[in-house]
Order: structure tokens, then C-alpha cells, then sequence
């Protein structure tokens, strides 16, 4: 197993796109647009859509079997959007075959499997990135820099509010690994990226949308009070419904003041011709779709340069650890300490 040396040659990284879906027809655009970069397959179990996307980067060939394309000879690096379920083993086959690994989180639902692959990608030495697209958004972005630039002073209180237009379906329910896997974890996140690790969790919540996702086990409406290792205090609001449309904000205050990144109006225009008005992004690939093409574009950026990419195998694993600390503090209704979720001894 050699692991391609992107640093000695101008010529364009060839990847494998594996899942032709919307994300894979997300991230493919935004590798075609990138001169470093060329997609040189595609692999779907579902031939009209991989064709669809081969037609769209221009890749020569498609597959039905995403292991066919991570053994392409051709391929030097593989971009994940295939079902969660099948996201660790193909982490594992691209890292044995060498290829660097761009995956969509998670890598998986349980935290056992998830260290396990994580180990397999840093004994091999292959470059991981996970896939959590908020971190490339130009306000948090910003936002990360000015506060370790120390412009807030002393970090003390942390919101996030995530709120999605309405909940997906229930047979994907039934396999998404709740709310706090599938949806809060993007703020949970968030809150480790801008103000640091979570040392503590209380979580509460109810099924107030739909009684058919308590019958799951799972809650659609839910709060979080974090505290941090530094100190500061946090909350996480979620919910499945949100009838005005995709809502996310964030709010970090410390000692010198505070950030606040707002739900932006989809067009930068207020109307006061009758009443006051705006629209609103209706969903997260209209609210993130620069951060989906930024992320793309850092992957690659550092495999050109030889850095590891971020986030990584560490930050795929720490807040998968958090949102299972939130799962556990709901179902047994108390404070968990995050150091608690462990792999257990067989």
C-alpha cells in the first residue's frame, strides 16, 4: 500500500465519488470547478445516477460497487456520500488501499466502530477529512479566528439554536441514530470549534412534533446545557420543525463582547412596502451550499500542500463522543460527564 505523494506533481488529483445522490452531486460540482482535482469515477448501485453524475465532473467511468471504484488504479483519493451504514467499511477498504478519504459524518453510529476505522486511518498514515461543513461557513470561519485571536477575551456563555424545516422520514428515523447523531451534532460541533471541549452534559427532550418519533425511542424537540472544560456555559436548542424554514444561529459571549451569527435572509433584501419582510433559506443545502464547495476545496488544498486536513479522525470522534453524552443524558435523565462514553472491555 502506497499512499500518493500530492506534493511532487501539478497534475490534477483524481478522485472516485462514491454515491450519486444529492450530496454526491453536491460535492462533485464543487470538485469540478477545481483545476487541482479531476473525478475520474463514480460509483452507485442505481446506473442512472451514477451516469448523471459521470455526465456532470466529466468521469469516465461508473461503477455499481463503490469497492470497484476505490481499487481503481486511477483513483488516488475517494469522496463518501453513500448510505452512514456503509461509511466505516468503506473508510477502512480506501485506507488499506491508500487512498485519502474525504467522508460525511458520521463515520459511524456507534463510538467503538468509529475508533476502530479512526485506527486504521492513522496506522495507515492516509490524510482523513469528516465532513462537517459549518466549520468552512464564512462567518464561522471568522468567527473561529477572531476568538483565538483572543477579541472576546475569556469565553463564558455559548448558544446554538438548529432547527430543520420539517422531520425527514420515518423509516430513515429509524436508522439515523437519533437526534443528537443526526442533527444536533452539527452545533455540538460547532460549540467545541469555537469556544472548546464539553466536559459536562444535561439533556432533556420530548416527541412534540410527531408521537410516531417517541414510539422510536427518539425525541424531535430537544435542549442541552453544556459546560465546557474551560468553563463556560452553553446551550443547544433543536427541533425537527420549523415552519418558516431552515434555522440556525449561534451566539458566543465572553468578557469583551460577542459574535453573533443570525439566520441570514436567503436574498440581502428587507422589504417595507406591506409590513416588514424577507425570505429564508428553506433548507441546509441552500444555507451551507459556499461551505459544502469551501470544505471541497480545503480538502484538496491540503492534500496539495501535504497538511493534514481538518476536521479530522480526532474531531470525527469527539463529537460523535459528545452527542452520545447527550443521548445517554436523555434516556437516563441526569448529567453526564463526557469522559463517561467509553468503549467498553469486551
Amino acid at each position: 500500500m502506497t499512499i500518493p505523494d500530492f506534493t511532487s506533481s501539478d497534475a490534477p488529483i483524481s478522485f472516485a465519488i462514491l454515491g450519486a445522490g444529492r450530496m454526491g452531486l453536491e460535492h462533485g460540482q464543487a470538485l469540478a470547478s477545481l483545476p487541482e482535482a479531476q473525478v475520474v469515477a463514480v460509483a452507485d448501485p442505481l446506473p442512472e445516477a451514477a451516469a448523471r453524475l459521470a455526465r456532470l465532473t466529466r468521469a469516465p467511468r461508473t461503477y455499481s460497487d463503490p469497492h470497484d471504484a476505490i481499487h481503481d488504479p486511477e483513483v488516488q483519493a475517494v469522496i463518501i456520500v453513500t448510505p452512514t451504514s456503509t461509511h466505516a467499511e468503506l473508510i477502512e477498504a480506501a485506507a488499506r488501499a491508500g487512498k485519502a478519504v474525504f467522508c460525511e459524518k458520521p463515520v459511524a453510529a456507534d463510538l467503538a466502530e468509529t475508533e476502530r476505522v479512526m485506527g486504521i486511518v492513522q496506522e495507515t498514515g492516509v490524510p482523513f477529512q469528516i465532513g462537517f461543513q459549518r466549520r468552512f461557513d464564512a462567518g464561522f470561519a471568522q468567527a473561529r479566528v477572531r476568538i483565538l485571536a483572543g477579541e472576546l477575551g475569556e469565553i463564558e456563555q455559548f448558544a446554538a439554536t438548529g432547527r430543520d424545516p420539517a422531520p425527514p422520514p420515518l423509516e430513515y428515523l429509524k436508522v439515523s441514530g437519533g437526534i443528537f447523531l443526526d442533527q444536533a451534532i452539527h452545533d455540538l460541533d460547532i460549540a467545541r470549534f469555537l469556544v472548546g471541549e464539553v466536559e459536562e452534559v444535561i439533556a432533556i427532550g420530548d416527541a412534540r412534533v410527531d408521537p410516531a418519533i417517541a414510539e422510536l425511542g427518539d425525541a424531535d424537540t430537544t435542549t442541552v446545557l453544556l459546560r465546557f472544560v474551560n468553563g463556560a456555559q452553553g446551550v443547544v436548542q433543536n427541533s425537527r420543525r420549523a415552519v418558516y424554514g431552515y434555522d440556525v444561529r449561534t451566539e458566543v459571549f465572553g468578557s469583551g463582547g460577542k459574535f453573533v451569527l443570525d439566520a441570514t435572509p436567503k436574498t440581502p433584501l428587507l422589504s417595507y412596502a406591506d409590513g416588514v419582510k424577507m425570505d429564508h433559506y428553506h433548507f441546509f443545502m441552500d444555507r451551507f451550499r459556499d461551505a459544502y464547495r469551501a470544505e471541497i476545496g480545503a480538502f484538496v488544498a491540503s492534500l496539495r500542500a501535504g497538511t493534514p486536513p481538518e476536521p479530522g479522525a480526532f474531531d470525527a470522534t469527539e463529537s460523535l463522543r459528545l452527542a452520545l453524552a447527550c443521548t445517554r443524558s436523555l434516556k437516563e435523565g441526569r448529567a453526564v460527564k463526557v469522559a463517561e462514553v467509553q468503549v467498553r472491555p469486551a
